[in-house]
């Protein structure tokens, strides 16, 4: 597989000199040249890339950033526009998504001045999204990476799950254990959620303590080398009701269901009512957020498994599948891996167990 330049150079300017795009955002600057830098610019031609970096950078990017030459400036505008006369370009596409209605206004000032025009409809932002909803297989790799220190956080937490325990110093001894593991930093805030707070699909850990019988949400992710994992488990500490237990019953089967029919072709939307049909059925309206969502250089990628995406599963995306359901003031339950979507069906990324662990 090319590399992701050229698979961009390739899609969106086919070869043509007089094309070029500019990568402004952060993120798709590094998802790009595997480079971080809170600034700067990626111009690309169909006959050569560029990273401009200012001085804070310049030197870092020459030793790490791949797929691209490395341009110090001084002024970014002013060295947008020698490379545009150096490659005779006369069209050059933005980012109207990540870019200020200020920010572009000056880029097309800086074109105008060496005879380009900016291209400000979604044709590199589209590519961009179709391109990065395809992951590679070093991208898996990376995410699975990434993931193996999430499982292992998990098992590495049960043993702290006690009585009086706080939902804040469990998600701490996560955080902690991951950084040890290696990660650069947590995926996002972590989420631990015990008993009644439960229900609160994005509750932050705070002092409330864990108790006997209660449902304790997890929802943890790494980050590691750009790229994000994402696993939700919930462990009870004692043994449950039979409530409780019907209720992790439905929600796996659920998650279990998605497995074993999403397939390429299908319709995220398709994905999404796989599970929503079996939660509904015995439980309305305790599932309001959608299954899943694209992971890889952002915890929040294309397509959605929602009822409003109406994107054809393909092999290469990796989309999260985690039903769940919300009792208010009670409990919460859900479950989520990671899944790949192959050839024939999916494969789970996640490792860690699925079956009622009651701690």
């Amino acid at each position: 597989m090319k590399n992701p330049v050229e698979r961009l150079a390739e899609s969106l300017l086919k070869g043509d000199s007089q094309k070029a795009a500019l990568v402004f955002s952060e993120r798709n600057r590094r998802y790009f040249t595997q480079f971080p830098a809170s600034d700067g610019a990626l111009f690309v031609t169909p006959e050569a890339a560029y990273l401009l970096m200012d001085f804070r950078y310049a030197e870092a990017a020459r030793y790490q950033a791949r797929y691209c030459q490395v341009v110090c400036f001084e002024d970014l505008n002013r060295s947008i526009g020698e490379l545009i006369d150096k490659h005779g370009v006369k069209e050059v596409y933005l980012e109207t998504d990540k870019l200020s209605v200020a920010q572009s206004r000056k880029f097309q000032e800086a074109f105008q001045r060496h005879g380009a025009e900016g291209v400000l409809d979604k044709s590199l932002d589209d590519c961009i999204r179709d391109q990065r909803m395809i992951k590679s297989p070093e991208e898996v790799g990376k995410i699975e990476a990434s993931q193996a220190i999430t499982d292992a956080a998990f098992q590495h937490i049960l043993p702290y799950i006690q009585e009086g325990v706080t939902e804040r110093e469990l998600a701490l001894e996560i955080e902690f254990f991951m950084r040890r593991q290696g990660a650069e930093n947590v995926a996002f805030e972590l989420i631990v959620a015990a008993g009644k707070n439960g229900s609160q699909c994005h509750a932050v850990p705070g002092g409330n303590q864990v108790r006997k019988g209660d449902f304790i949400t997890m929802d943890t992710g790494a980050l590691l080398d750009g790229y994000h994992s994402d696993m939700t488990r919930t462990v009870a500490l004692g043994k449950v009701s039979d409530e409780q237990r019907a209720v992790y019953e439905t929600v796996l089967r659920a998650h279990l269901a998605v497995i074993d029919q999403v397939k390429p072709g299908m319709p995220c939307c398709d994905v999404d009512k796989i599970a929503r049909d079996i939660i509904e059925k015995d439980y309305p309206g305790t599932f309001g957020h959608g299954l899943g969502h694209g992971v890889g250089f952002e915890i929040h990628e294309w397509p959605r498994f929602s009822r409003l995406d109406k994107t054809p599963c393909a092999p290469g995306m990796v989309i999260t599948d985690e039903p769940g359901i919300y009792v208010p003031a009670k409990y919460g339950v859900r479950i989520e891996d990671m899944l790949l979507i192959t050839e024939d069906g999916c494969r789970s990324l996640t490792q860690s167990p699925k079956e009622l662990i009651e701690l």
